[in-house]
Parts: structure tokens; C-alpha cells; sequence
């Protein structure tokens, strides 16, 4: 009976699951602080879109070079480095005096959890394929308990200590997290050897709908993390209260995610999309107009339910999509456009907030996500139904 719940498949991973979770921590603990950081050290909003959009182009450049190694047998080395990176860029967070400091720091960490995620995306694919929807999911849930502990966590050490502490925490925290790390079996089915070009995958229409769909979600995010403290600091809301709006967006999410990510696997993960994504676009619309703190607040806990089930469902669509023995480099491409997106996105929030304010910035982003969306439907025929994985699975990664 275990097994009928959404994590009951994903108990044996579980281990996996707190890596992965470990490493969100320090990925949401810097949006808390992105408006103590400009006041301090007299940061940009240029500059702040580059602290918070660095760490999304190191995962570019990190799932997309590095996650094909993970399908050929290295995803130890990639578990463990990434952690080793992760912890290097929490030293030089708290370290840090000035804009480019920030920047560096958030870049290594952005590479650290790039090597991590795909390779156990990989683990969690291979090893239980009828389940992937549910424990992809389910690993969503601990990567957004992180991302909600995160700022949390920063919010006090800051509060009751000082800027830096949150950081020097979270690199004691990674140290503790690579000696329980080396005990894990990182074994998956289906490696290989070859030589197939990663940038071939592409050519796969459904895998191409799902990359769009994936745009559209991470767009949102860029924006939001971006200019989610700003926003929130404009209408008075206090550092401590920055972090659990953070916080109770995320929180809905921790137990639908694995709930979300079965559903999409039983009624196909572009038909699930198209509404989630959807209401996502209509909550990034009220943000631009609303100005009562606590109405956006709630807003945002709706957005949360929805972008449970896009999550997983995203990652579920190019994992059906792509040949099973490249399934950690697809997962790779799937992280690596959807970040270029939300780091370009984030880059762009600071200036495009200054210059023309909230309206301008939400509205904009949500006609960009309607835009993707778009051509994730036209592409995605096979994957609005639960048996795109039977009839792909006879073709070539070309097809």
C-alpha cells in the first residue's frame, strides 16, 4: 500500500533527494538578501541582476558540457565535484565585499548544483522508469524544501548575526553533506560510450515541446527571483518578512510536486503544462499591478500550486522524449535552456524595473511565457497524451 502514494516509489531515493535538497539551500538563501547586499555595498540593479542571474548561467554552461558524462558512467565524480564547487562558493559569499565578488561566488555555485541535479535525475530515470513522473517530482519537493528553508535561514543568521553568516553556515553544512555523500551508491542503468552528438536530441519534436514549455516556466523564474525582494522592499516589507514570502511561495509546492509530477505522467505533461503554465501567467500578471503586500503574497502561494505541477512535469516530458541511454544529457539541455532564459531574464529585471517599473516588467515577461507556450503545443502532439514514451522508444535519437 506504500506504493499507491506519490513518494511511496521515491522512499529508495531519498538519500538523493537531501543532496539535491542540501544544495537549494544555498540557491534560495541569496533572494532574501539581494536588497540588504545593494544597501550595504552600494550594488546596481544591474549588478544585482548579475548576482542573482550568475549562478543560472553557470548552470548553462554546467548541465549542458557536463551532464552528458553522467550517461557515461561518471556520475560519482560529478555528485562529488559539485558539491566540493557548491561549498567553494559559499567561502567566497562570505567573503565577499563587493559586486563582482558576489557575482564569482554565485557563479560557482550555479556550477555546483549543475553537476548534481541531472546526474540524479539520471539515477532517478533509469532505476525506476515507471515511477519518474512521481519521484522526478517528489525530488522537486526537497530541492523547493531547500529553496524555502533558504531564505529562512538567511533571514535570521543575518538578522541576528550579519550579512556573511548565513553563507559561512551553509559551507560547514556542505562540508557534512560530501562525507555522507561518499557512502551513496551513484549506479544507473544505460550508459554509454558513444559518440551521438547532444545537440541531435534537439531534432526530437517532442523533446523540443517540452524545452519550450520549460522556457515559459523559467521565465518566471528569472523574474522573480530577481525582483521578487525589490518589489516586496519598495512596499516596506522588512528583510525578515522578504524571506517568508519566499517561503510560502514555495511551501505549497512540497507536497503537490510528487503529486503533480504522477499526474502529468498519467495525462501527459504537455496537456498538464498548457494550464499550468497558464495560471502561472496570470498571477505574473497581477504582480505588476498590485500594490498590498499581503495580496501579492497570496497571489504568489497560487502561483506555487501551479508551478508544482509545471516543474515536474517539464522534466518529465524530455525525460519520455529522449533515448533513455542519454537521459542525464537531455536532462542536461532541458536545465541548460531553461536557466540560459532565467538567467537572461534575471540580468534584464534590474535595469527593465528601474527604468520602467512593475508593470512594464511583469506584463512583458507574461507575454513571453504565452509565446512558448505557444510553440510548445504545436510541437508537443505526442506528449498531450501518457503514451508518448511506447511509440518513441522504436526511433532514433534523430527522428
Amino acid at each position: 500500500m506504500a506504493v499507491s502514494t506519490p513518494l511511496g516509489s521515491a522512499r529508495q531515493f531519498l538519500p538523493y533527494f537531501a543532496v539535491t535538497g542540501s544544495l537549494s539551500l544555498g540557491y534560495g538563501s541569496v533572494f532574501t538578501l539581494l536588497a540588504e547586499i545593494e544597501e550595504e555595498y552600494g550594488v546596481s540593479g544591474f549588478e544585482i541582476g548579475l548576482i542573482a542571474g550568475a549562478g543560472l548561467y553557470a548552470g548553462v554552461i554546467a548541465q549542458f558540457g557536463l551532464a552528458r558524462f553522467a550517461d557515461k558512467g561518471h556520475i560519482r565524480l560529478l555528485v562529488h565535484m559539485g558539491i566540493i564547487v557548491a561549498m567553494i562558493s559559499m567561502v567566497g559569499m562570505a567573503t565577499a565585499s563587493n559586486a563582482w565578488q558576489f557575482i564569482v561566488a554565485r557563479f560557482f555555485l550555479g556550477a555546483g548544483v549543475g553537476m548534481v541535479a541531472p546526474a540524479v535525475r539520471r539515477i532517478l530515470i533509469t532505476r525506476d522508469p515507471s515511477n519518474m513522473g512521481s519521484n522526478l517530482g517528489a525530488m522537486g519537493a526537497f530541492d523547493i524544501s531547500g529553496f524555502v528553508l533558504g531564505p529562512l535561514v538567511a533571514a535570521v543568521f543575518a538578522h541576528f548575526v550579519n550579512l556573511h553568516a548565513p553563507f559561512w553556515f551553509l559551507a560547514a553544512l556542505y562540508a557534512l553533506v560530501y562525507v555522507w555523500v561518499l557512502k551513496l551508491d551513484t549506479s544507473a542503468g544505460g550508459t554509454t560510450h558513444t559518440r551521438v552528438p547532444v545537440l541531435r536530441l534537439l531534432e526530437i519534436r517532442p523533446m523540443m515541446a517540452g524545452i519550450l514549455a520549460g522556457i515559459a516556466f523559467f521565465t518566471t523564474i528569472g523574474v522573480f527571483e530577481a525582483s521578487w525582494a525589490l518589489l516586496l522592499d519598495d512596499l516596506g516589507a522588512s528583510t525578515l518578512i522578504i524571506g517568508l514570502s519566499i517561503s510560502l511561495f514555495a511551501l505549497p509546492m512540497i507536497p503537490l510536486a510528487p503529486f503533480g509530477g504522477k499526474y502529468a505522467q498519467r495525462r501527459g505533461p504537455i496537456r498538464v503544462m498548457a494550464v499550468t503554465i497558464m495560471g502561472a501567467v496570470a498571477c505574473m500578471f497581477v504582480y505588476g499591478f498590485v500594490e498590498y503586500l499581503w495580496v501579492l503574497i497570496a497571489v504568489s502561494a497560487l502561483h506555487a500550486m501551479f508551478d508544482a505541477f509545471t516543474m515536474p512535469a517539464g522534466q518529465l516530458a524530455v525525460a519520455i522524449s529522449a533515448p533513455t541511454e542519454q537521459a542525464a544529457a537531455a536532462q542536461g539541455i532541458y536545465g541548460a535552456m531553461g536557466l540560459a532564459v532565467a538567467g537572461s531574464a534575471a540580468v534584464a529585471t534590474g535595469p527593465v524595473y528601474e527604468a520602467w517599473g512593475a508593470e512594464v516588467l511583469f506584463t512583458g515577461s507574461s507575454i513571453i511565457m504565452v509565446v512558448a507556450l505557444a510553440g510548445a503545443i504545436a510541437l508537443g502532439e505526442e506528449l498531450m497524451g501518457p503514451d508518448g514514451r511506447s511509440r518513441r522508444e522504436a526511433e532514433p535519437a534523430g527522428s
